[in-house]
C-alpha cells in the first residue's frame, strides 16, 4: 500500500498529471460548449444513421475489440446486421469475447489475433482477412473498418518496429492498417467507411512538429518536457496525428472518388470508463473518474459508443466530419487539426515510414 502511495504522490507532481487535470478538462468542456453554441445559433449538423440490409451481410473490422468501446462497438453492429470480425492483441480476450456474445443467439462473429504495434501483425491479418473471407464465400472485400485501437502508456517504451509504443499504436498502427486494408474497402460492392476513434484531448496542442523523428520516437525536444516522459503530450500528438490524417486521407479520397465510395469519419466518444487509464496509478484513476461522474461528465462505454456507431452509419456525404456528442451531431475540431500544410506534411512522412518498412528485406508487399 505504502509502494501505491508514493506511487501516486510522485504521478501528482508530475507535468503529465497537471496536464491531463487542467489542459484535458478544459478541452472537454470546450468541446460541450461548442456543441451547444452551434446548437443554439442553428449551426450544429446532424446526420441520421442508415441501417444496412442485413441479407448482404456487409462485414465490419473493430480494432481494440475484447473491451470498453470496441466490445460496445461490437454489440451495436451485431444488431444492425454486420458480419464483425474482432481485433486484438490477446487470443485468450478474442475467445472469451466471441464465447460471451455468442451465448445471445446466432451472431455473425470471427477473431482474429493483431498488434498495431507490429507491421508483420497487421500483415499477416491482412492476409488471414482475405483467406477467411474467400473460404466464407464472401465477397472479397469489407465494409467498414473502426480504428478503436488506443493507449494511454506512462512511460516510455518503443515497439518492435521501433516506435514509440503510443505513437506506434494510437497513430501509425492505425494509419498502416488502414493503408494495408484499403483495396478491400475499395472493393467493397457498397459504399464503405473508415472510422478513426480520436479524443477531445488533441484541442490541448496549440502547435505541432512534424517529421520522421517525431513520429517513431517521439523526440523529447519536441515536447518542451526534460522532467521524464511527457506521456500526456505524447497522447495528444497521436490522437491529433490521427485526427489528421481522417482529414487527409477524406481529401485524398474525394480527388480519385467525388462520390465517397470509401469515405472516412472521425469519432470522439467524450470521457468514458474503460481500461484506458491502466497504467496511471490506481488511486489517482480512482479519484478522476469519481471527479468526472460527480460533474455528469463520465460515460459508460454503451452510453460513448453512440458517437462511434452514429460515424459508422452515417451517410457517404458525412464524410471528412468530426462526430461528437451523440445524436448524429458533428462539430469542429480544433483549428490546427484541419490545418492543411501540416496534414501533407503528416502524410508525406507516414507514407515515406510505411514504405520504408514495406520495402524492407523481410516484407515483399506494396501498399495500395
Amino acid at each position: 500500500m505504502l509502494l501505491l502511495d508514493r506511487e501516486a504522490l510522485n504521478f501528482i507532481f508530475s507535468r503529465g498529471f497537471w496536464r491531463m487535470s487542467l489542459l484535458w478538462t478544459f478541452s472537454l468542456l470546450g468541446s460541450y460548449l461548442k456543441l451547444v453554441i452551434d446548437g443554439v445559433s442553428g449551426k450544429t449538423i446532424t446526420f441520421p444513421r442508415l441501417h444496412p440490409d442485413a441479407s448482404t451481410r456487409p462485414v465490419c473490422i473493430i480494432t481494440g475489440a475484447t473491451s470498453g468501446l470496441g466490445e460496445a462497438a461490437v454489440k451495436c453492429l451485431l444488431d444492425e446486421g454486420f458480419y464483425v470480425i474482432l481485433a486484438g492483441r490477446s487470443s485468450g480476450l478474442l475467445s472469451k469475447t466471441v464465447e460471451e456474445l455468442g451465448q445471445k443467439g446466432n451472431v455473425l462473429l470471427k477473431e482474429f489475433v493483431v498488434d498495431l504495434a507490429s507491421l508483420d501483425s497487421m500483415l499477416k491479418f491482412k492476409e488471414s482477412v482475405q483467406q477467411w473471407l474467400i473460404d466464407s464465400g464472401l465477397h472479397p472485400s469489407i465494409q467498414l473498418l473502426i480504428n478503436n485501437a488506443g493507449i494511454l502508456a506512462t512511460s516510455q517504451s518503443y515497439t518492435i518496429d521501433g516506435y514509440d509504443r503510443m505513437i506506434g499504436t494510437n497513430y501509425f498502427g492505425a494509419f498502416s492498417l488502414t493503408n494495408l486494408l484499403l483495396p478491400l474497402l475499395r472493393n467493397s460492392y457498397q459504399p464503405s467507411r473508415i472510422v478513426n476513434v480520436t479524443s477531445f484531448t488533441h484541442r490541448s496542442i496549440s502547435e505541432i512538429i512534424i517529421s520522421e523523428k517525431t513520429l517513431t520516437v517521439g523526440d523529447m525536444r519536441t515536447f518542451t518536457c526534460s522532467n521524464g516522459y511527457p506521456f500526456a503530450r505524447i497522447y495528444e500528438y497521436s490522437k491529433l496525428c490521427l485526427l489528421m490524417f481522417s482529414y487527409e486521407l477524406h481529401r485524398q479520397l474525394c480527388l480519385s472518388d467525388p462520390l465517397h465510395h470509401v469515405s472516412v469519419t472521425a469519432a470522439d466518444p467524450g470521457v468514458v470508463k474503460t481500461g484506458i487509464m491502466r497504467e496511471v496509478p490506481f488511486s489517482i484513476s480512482r479519484m478522476a473518474y469519481k471527479v468526472l461522474d460527480l460533474a455528469g461528465l463520465l460515460q459508460s462505454p454503451e452510453m460513448g459508443v453512440s458517437s462511434i456507431i452514429d460515424a459508422a452509419l452515417a451517410p457517404p456525404d458525412a464524410s471528412g466530419r468530426y462526430f461528437f456528442g451523440g445524436g448524429g451531431r458533428t462539430t469542429k475540431s480544433s483549428a490546427l487539426s484541419y490545418n492543411k500544410e501540416f496534414s501533407e506534411q503528416l502524410w508525406t512522412c507516414s507514407n515515406k515510414l510505411l514504405h520504408q518498412k514495406l520495402s524492407g528485406p523481410d516484407h515483399h508487399f506494396t501498399a495500395q
